[in-house]
């Protein structure tokens, strides 16, 4: 893999001024459209405990302290308005593949810094797991410029893949043990793996997830040059694909819509939302779109 995953580009870090500036835009939508709900309090944080007052419900009575002091004391909460961020990041060797000079990868780690951009701008903590045939990068939500800056030199680095395959089952499964209270997930991947999706049924009940599956125009459309020989990046499985053959292409680009579709209503059926992000299309503006018109159930 390339020191770089944005090597034919200036380096990430060096964008990353233009990037703060430009994902204001995304971090106010994101604040403010459709997953603003989870700043007005949809979960609760134990706060303390304080002496029983008539009128209080008995459920809310914590009976290991009123044991302990003689007293009747109850729990008190408080509206949790915070909002944690979590990132689960695709870096298998499927993700290497890509056309018109744009990986899945780079369209991956740019969608990445933008939404730790945007959680950096609203002061929410955010953190992230990568992985590829095993978990590549751990961390675990903070705040800050500082976790900003780590996390964009983790999607900016050099990745040395030890293994093959895509191991987002237990991703998905390790990020809900990290995570001790609700928090907006985006999982970012090309979705080529098996067995992902009741780890994200046990996600999706305590969280907000967002699929971010990332497409390229090669799934559906390929250039009629001939027979081209193709190699699967993840099986090492060989074939010759008949570009010209005219039957084939639509057979390719139907192939591709049915994926596409079986993906998503997987999505909604588990409770996430699917998203479909391009690398022929801006990540910023497709993100933006996204928060402003999605509603969260």
């Amino acid at each position: 893999m390339e020191d770089s995953v944005f090597a034919n580009k200036d380096s990430f870090i060096q964008r990353a001024s233009l990037l703060r500036i430009t994902t204001k835009i995304l971090a106010n939508t994101l604040q403010n459209g459709s997953f603003k709900s989870l700043y007005h309090g949809q979960g609760i944080e134990f706060s303390g405990v304080r002496e029983y007052l008539r009128g209080d419900d008995v459920r809310a009575i914590d009976w290991n302290v009123t044991a302990r002091s003689g007293k009747p004391y109850v729990k008190t909460f408080e509206e949790e308005r915070e909002l944690q961020i979590f990132l689960v990041i695709d870096c298998s060797y499927s993700m290497l593949t890509g056309s018109k000079g744009k990986t899945r990868l780079s369209a991956a780690m740019e969608t990445a810094a933008l939404l730790t951009f945007a959680a950096e701008h609203n002061s929410n903590p955010v953190g992230a797991v990568m992985f590829s045939g095993d978990i590549e990068f751990v961390c675990s939500p903070k705040s800050g410029q500082n976790q900003t800056m780590i996390l964009l030199s983790h999607f900016d680095r050099k990745i040395k893949i030890k293994k093959k395959g895509s191991v987002l089952p237990n991703a998905l499964l390790g990020a809900g043990k990290v995570l001790k209270k609700r928090s907006l997930i985006f999982v970012i991947s090309d979705f080529r793996m098996k067995d992902w999706e009741e780890p994200l049924v046990h996600l999706a009940s305590k969280h907000d997830v967002v699929c971010v599956r990332i497409g390229d125009p090669s799934d559906y459309s390929l250039p009629e040059i001939g027979a081209v020989p193709f190699r699967d990046p993840e099986n090492g499985i060989k074939k010759v694909l008949p570009t010209s053959s005219r039957i084939f292409r639509s057979s390719w680009k139907e192939d591709g819509r049915m994926r596409l579709q079986r993906w998503t209503d997987s999505c909604l059926k588990h409770g996430a939302h699917p998203l479909q992000i391009s690398t022929a299309e801006d990540p910023l503006t497709v993100l933006t779109s996204f928060f402003s018109t999605r509603e969260v159930k």
